[in-house]
């Protein structure tokens, strides 16, 4: 058996498992209820790891925005490591580096929302 295969359909499979990445990175590990009810009823920190620019042209209610670059430099500003963290930005990519590095700082509860459009 000769098994041949096109350039251009191994770039279309690739094209295809980079779209699939992105959508399930986008969806991050907690639901938008479950987001919500641990703001709204567990107290905890809405942190917005976007650009400031992205940031101004639209945020969740009550986020703080820390850039993900920025993000640790900026680790007392997030708050107590006790209290919950929800992470999000434009494509959930950025914000599961910033979910990592709070886990790694010690955030003991730290949920990734992803994209903020999940809200």
């Amino acid at each position: 058996m000769n098994l041949h295969f096109e350039p251009t359909y191994i770039l279309y499979a690739l094209a295809a498992l980079f779209f699939a990445w992105t959508i399930f990175k986008r969806r991050g590990d907690i639901s938008s209820a479950e987001a919500r009810k641990l703001v709204s009823e567990g107290g905890a920190r809405l942190l917005d790891v976007r650009t400031p620019g992205e940031f101004a042209s639209g945020h969740l209610d009550g986020a703080l925005n820390i850039p993900v670059q920025d993000l640790s430099a900026s680790l007392k500003k997030v708050g107590p490591k006790e209290k919950p963290v929800v992470v999000y930005c434009a494509s959930g990519a950025r914000s599961a580096m910033a979910a990592r590095l709070l886990k790694a700082n010690g955030w003991q509860t730290v949920r990734n929302l992803g994209s903020m459009s999940r809200w």
